[in-house]
């Protein structure tokens, strides 16, 4: 059971890298560890939540363990929990 985070790598908002954090494990584990880092769960997204590179370090602190993006998409998937954005019909 882990919280996983990539590096700030993914442009955003405000001008700010982002990050993406999950859970190897549930969902539930995944919306406990965003509360303890002060992210809402409105900013919840499919399967992951954005962590603006502010929090990376505060996230690191708090446990989360640092992967590359590759390796976050493979252990949520190993996990069963990757959830992709539907697809959209052609018209």
């Amino acid at each position: 059971m882990s919280v996983l985070i990539d590096p700030p790598a993914w442009p955003g908002p405000r001008g700010l890298l982002w990050s993406h954090l999950v859970s190897d494990s549930s969902y539930a584990e995944l919306h406990a560890f965003a509360r303890a880092l002060g992210i809402p769960e409105r900013a919840f997204d499919r399967d992951h939540y954005d962590v603006p590179e502010t929090l990376y370090a505060k996230a690191l602190e708090l446990g989360a363990i640092a992967v590359s993006s590759r390796t976050l998409v493979a252990r949520l998937h190993a996990a069963g929990l990757r959830r992709r954005k539907p697809r959209r019909l052609l018209r």
